[in-house]
């Protein structure tokens, strides 16, 4: 039942957060940290929890829901999944303490919107059924437009249909597909069923297969994003409040990446195998193109965001690698991904919040002025770009190194993203922190801010030089999905 706990307590925790609001002494915030304080304790019993004999999953659930619909409430949780749900919960603290302050308004529905988000996206690392991965999909959604639409920036309310329209649109070619296999499995065996495992089973001719594994891919590639369907993204982060900036880089885009390893790879094998090329070209694509339209921005925000279009590219890559040790870096990718740029997108907040501006043309020299600020800010830059000793780097040297037998001229080509990512990282930790001070003062980070940001420093450095962490428990997931029959041996 813990796993079904994971979801409940910041369901139950979001409209007490919502009743309890009101007056500058809002008790919301201490509720949201109180909630995601219990999954914590949670999390780390599964932690200790070791996989059944013969088995991946290290806990499971299966409770009836609608059994005449073929749709029950399945739950497991193997590596791959409790690696994403300690993100989960790690980046729901930072979010609620870097918005300590920065919220002022309507605060117990600004939490409870934050812990609906969580919650969905717990549902989502943790669900077997193709219907309950869809229902907590969409539960992410509409929560994260009220975020960006409420207490967003200038042009939030555009930013916020713009991402509703991209998620929904992909979200519903993800649910025809749903319904197809699941049709095609009972024409098959006479039973219906959305059960994941079952549906692995289900035989589809190689065009079906591919239009199918298609509609599953576009709903992930949204979300990823994959260029071209990465538009909604700068604008959504850009408009975001510092928390929805956060959870989108740190853990809705993680989604997606998740998707893809979970259900399109062991779903649809050959024709992931098939589409694996044009896979590496988008990947290789959206890696330069990010990092070279980063480089172009004065907005600081604007900046970090366009660099997830890059360093997000890396993580599909490895997925379409067929080796465990491509697809294991694609993971510890996202991990490192959410740590650091959600500690940018914190950075920046602090910022905006200081200053009333994200123009790097208005900043510079505040290393003089806020040097904790800056310090922590030097960190992070440097660990987007990817320096050896913080995760960031592992994570693309296993992607690169294990991609290059099956994707040789993509990873090539994405390796000039390594050096871009450094031309825009030193540019930031140049134009923002050092040079003569743009500003007369600058308040310096308090013992919140420097709190949080420090422990994600720590993390980040310490899943850098101990990636076992991370690696370790995710090996037997990673193991199975490289597997023979999974694109292992079918990418030629």
């Amino acid at each position: 039942m813990i796993l079904l706990w994971l979801i409940i307590v910041p369901l139950i925790a979001g409209p007490a957060a919502w009743a309890f609001g009101r007056g500058a002494n809002s008790l919301s915030r201490w509720i949201s940290l109180l909630a995601l304080a219990v999954d914590g304790v949670l999390v780390l019993s599964l932690w200790q929890t070791a996989p059944a004999p013969g088995s991946s999953w290290i806990a499971e659930l299966r409770l009836a829901w609608i059994p005449q619909l073929g749709i029950g409430l399945h739950l497991a949780a193997d590596g791959l999944s409790l690696v994403l749900v300690s993100l989960t919960i790690v980046l729901g603290l930072a979010s609620v303490l870097c918005s300590w302050k920065e919220i002022g308004e309507r605060v117990g529905f600004f939490h409870f919107n934050l812990l609906w988000i969580l919650s969905g996206i717990l549902g989502v690392f943790l669900s077997l059924d193709l219907f309950l991965f869809y229902v907590f999909w969409e539960l992410m959604l509409i929560p994260m437009y009220f975020l960006i639409n409420i207490w967003g920036h200038e042009n939030r309310v555009a930013a916020s249909y713009k991402f509703f329209l991209f998620t929904q649109a992909g979200g519903l070619l993800m649910l025809l597909s749903i319904l197809s296999l699941a049709s095609v499995h009972q024409a098959e065996t006479g039973i219906l069923t959305f059960d994941y495992a079952l549906l692995k089973t289900t035989s589809l001719g190689p065009a079906a297969s591919l239009l199918v594994m298609l509609g599953f891919f576009a709903a992930f590639a949204v979300k990823l994003p994959v260029v071209p369907f990465h538009t909604w993204l700068p604008d959504a982060h850009t408009e975001a409040p510092t928390a929805g900036s956060v959870i989108l880089a740190g853990l809705l885009l993680k989604t997606g990446a998740y998707g893809l390893l979970r259900f399109v790879i062991p779903l649809f094998p050959a024709a992931s195998a098939a589409f694996a090329p044009a896979a590496a070209a988008l990947a290789a694509l959206g890696i330069l193109y990010g990092a070279v339209v980063a480089f172009g921005q004065r907005d600081l925000k604007r900046l970090v965001a366009y660099t997830s279009v890059s360093h997000m590219g890396f993580v599909l890559l490895g997925a379409f690698a067929g080796s465990a040790a491509a697809q294991s870096g694609a993971v510890m990718q996202m991990v490192a991904h959410g740590i650091s740029t959600g500690a940018l997108f914190i950075i920046v907040g602090l910022l905006q919040e200081r200053l009333h501006t994200r123009d790097m043309e208005r900043m510079g020299g505040f290393w003089s002025l806020a040097p904790r600020l800056s310090a922590l800010g030097l960190v992070f830059c440097l660990a987007s770009l990817g320096l050896p000793g913080f995760a960031n780097f592992v994570a693309e040297f296993l992607v690169l190194a294990g991609s290059f037998p099956a994707h040789t001229a993509a990873v090539s080509v994405s390796a000039a993203g390594l050096v871009l990512a450094a031309v825009y990282s030193l540019r930031v930790v140049q134009r923002v922190f050092h040079g003569t001070a743009a500003v007369p003062m600058l308040p310096d980070l308090d013992a919140r801010e420097t709190l949080v940001l420090a422990l994600l420093a720590v993390a980040i450095l310490w899943l850098g030089l101990q990636p076992g962490l991370i690696l370790h428990p995710l090996s037997p997931a990673m193991d199975g999905l490289s597997a023979s029959g999974v694109l292992a041996g079918l990418i030629k």
